[in-house]
């Protein structure tokens, strides 16, 4: 038996485009959460539109080129003419738009947040089974690391990740952990209980043995 807690990862902005600018020296484009659209006659192309970081020149990144207008539904179509920002930052994260329009993103420009229930050792103790489970939710890929959610929510330092990680008793999506695997919404990660408790005392124990010793 397990005991499964939520990881929310959330992003604060969308990637930066890796774009010279044909204006001024900037490399780099910010997602304006606006699209473009224009019908011509039974077709309509449809951009998202992008603006320098320093001069505001426009870059526009196709979404649909050429398409059957009747081949967008509806509600689709009224979100793009609202510009609505859902849609706009699905969009901005998608690879396969990225990819097909020749452009790269610098996912390290995403700055994000992660949601989470803060569980103390006593907290541990108490809980039932041997395996703690956590389950990652994040809307979009961004290359965050696993071992960075891991130590973020854990409150471990780096050392103490390291021995948790080492101890081969910390498992991703069934297979034991590595830190370069980096997460995806739905991963599953689940941690030996009894170890995350051990890696916790460690220091503890020292501080309590030097406070004993010093009265």
């Amino acid at each position: 038996m397990s005991t499964k807690h939520i990881w929310e990862v959330k992003a604060k902005n969308t990637p930066l485009l890796k774009k010279k600018c044909s204006h001024c020296n900037s490399d780099r484009f910010y997602c304006s959460d606006k699209f473009r659209l224009n019908a011509q006659k039974k077709n309509i192309d449809i951009w998202l539109i992008y603006r320098c970081v320093k001069c505001s020149n426009t870059y526009n990144m196709t979404v649909f080129s050429r398409i059957r207008i009747e081949s967008v539904s509806k509600e689709l179509f009224s979100k793009l003419s609202e510009n609505n920002t859902e849609i706009a930052w699905g969009y901005a994260f998608s690879q396969e738009i990225r990819r097909k329009n020749n452009v790269e993103a610098d996912l390290e420009s995403v700055e994000y947040e992660i949601l989470y229930d803060v569980i103390s050792v006593e907290d541990l103790i108490n809980m039932e089974g041997e395996m703690i489970s956590f389950q990652i939710q994040c809307s979009f890929d961004f290359n965050v690391r696993v071992s960075t959610v891991i130590r973020t929510c854990l409150a471990l330092s780096s050392s103490k990740l390291n021995l948790l990680l080492d101890s081969d008793t910390v498992y991703f999506n069934g297979k034991p952990l590595q830190k370069k695997y980096k997460i995806k919404n739905g991963d599953i990660v689940n941690i030996n209980k009894q170890t995350l408790i051990d890696i916790y005392l460690i220091g503890k124990e020292e501080l309590f043995l030097n406070t004993v010793n010093d009265k």
